[in-house]
């Protein structure tokens, strides 16, 4: 197929007509990060910025290094310098990159860090996270070292518009996506935290419906329902048909309060010797990892024919609310007794008999019902949130994809604004 009009060939791949390529070298500087040994670690001094102050391509500030020492004036980072990280024990973690803001003003950089100090430094840090610098560091990583050179990391070339005002309409354009998106993990944060503080609330009783009142029962679970042990679905049997499943794991995994999706699905042969589900059960983890976590429940609200694997306790109530149930038996309060029952060091596991010796207090099925209709109208909230932040971050790649390889042009050829 022949090249689009008004596009050529290079070495990044197509390109419009009227962009250039060339070296990180040329465009700006490249500079190494700073050698300190043990014995310059100290509690205050001058922070020095290693891979760990990049987390999800934003800076951060929770694992912080000090060094009481002279540090060259190259060192010393300015706002809208590129970090990259150029050595780690991580192959995966090679190349990643933060810009730099005023809150670095002060601070150092490290020895498995690179500075690239240019006046577009936003652009080349999108550049950073794209498969054209991708493909480049991939082809530049030592064989035996995660490592990138100086050398290398110099000769990386790179897209360049014509003009600085293409440029920079292009990184302002990522720019508003970014800040959409942290605008979305901003708010689907306090939505969380806003259910966390309902359920601490209603789940206790602290704060009541309207309409509600009266003391809730205290009784076994035992008392709730009678219990039921899954039986084995092997791991290579979890794929082996159409038939939903879910194992013990999953509930660890891919489960929150009740079962929303199936990662398994099995064979008529297998679910015949597992345990058929019924909508309203109560299914805790009988094995994990650590006291702290074992039990882990989740309600199974599906009117459809799945199965449960084996380590799965089944609790079928005589009468409760299912989702109500599920974001209950994972409170504080009662994961604390399933801990206490938990037997064993290595691999824990929790009994049906043990189960149903944990008290719990409930109120009337009503104010359950209602209780749990608050919650996951909360957690379809959240959800479609999330849907929305996924669709714009898949959106922004793509944007990513457009707008580096000039495919859209944000500023038409000659200068105007497309």
């Amino acid at each position: 197929m022949g090249l689009k009009p008004g596009y050529k060939e290079t070495d990044l791949g197509p390109l419009p007509s009227d962009w250039t390529t060339a070296k990180l070298e040329e465009v700006g500087l490249v500079i190494n990060g700073l050698t300190y040994a043990p014995s310059d670690v100290r509690s205050y001094g001058t922070l020095v910025l290693r891979s760990s102050n990049i987390q999800n391509d934003a800076l951060a500030f929770e694992d912080n290094v000090f060094v009481d020492m002279e540090i060259p004036e190259r060192i010393m980072v300015r706002p809208d310098d590129v970090l990259i990280c150029v050595r780690n024990g991580s192959r995966i973690l090679i190349g990643k990159t933060a810009l730099l803001d005023e809150r670095t003003i002060g601070m150092a950089f490290g020895a498995f860090m690179a500075v690239f100090r240019s006046d577009h430094g936003r652009y080349v840090n999108y550049l950073f996270r794209s498969h054209i610098m991708k493909r480049q560091i991939d082809e530049h990583l030592g064989a035996t070292i995660n490592q990138i050179t100086n050398k290398s990391l110099k000769s990386f070339q790179i897209p360049v518009p014509p003009t600085d005002d293409e440029i920079d309409a292009i990184a302002t354009a990522l720019s508003d996506a970014d800040a959409l998106l942290d605008g979305l993990d901003r708010l689907i944060a306090k939505k969380r935290d806003l259910k966390q503080a309902a359920m601490q609330q209603l789940l206790t009783g602290e704060t009541r419906l309207p309409g509600f009142e009266g003391e809730w029962e205290m009784k076994r679970l035992g008392d709730v329902g009678v219990f039921l042990k899954g039986s084995g679905v092997r791991k290579d049997e979890a794929q082996s048909g159409d038939l939903p499943c879910i194992r013990y794991g999953e509930i660890y995994t891919h489960h929150n309060d009740y079962v929303l999706s199936y990662n398994s699905w099995i064979s008529p042969a297998v679910a015949s010797t597992a345990v058929r589900l019924k909508k309203g059960d109560i299914l805790f983890a009988g094995s994990g990892e650590t006291k702290d976590e074992i039990g882990k429940c989740v309600a199974f609200i599906d009117d459809c024919e799945a199965y449960a694997g084996g380590d799965i306790v089944i609790l079928r109530p005589h009468e409760a609310d299912p989702i109500f149930m599920g974001y209950y038996c994972n409170t504080a309060p009662v994961r604390k007794q399933k801990a206490s029952k938990g037997q064993g060091d290595a691999v824990v596991h929790i009994s049906a008999s043990a189960l149903s010796s944990i008290e719990v207090q409930v109120p009337s099925l009503p104010e359950q019902a209602a209780i749990s209709s608050t919650l996951s109208d909360m957690d379809a909230e959240i959800a479609a949130l999330e849907q929305r932040r996924n669709k714009t971050k898949n959106m922004k790649q793509a944007m990513m994809q457009e707008l580096l390889t000039g495919k859209t042009r944000l500023v038409t050829p000659g200068g105007s604004n497309a």
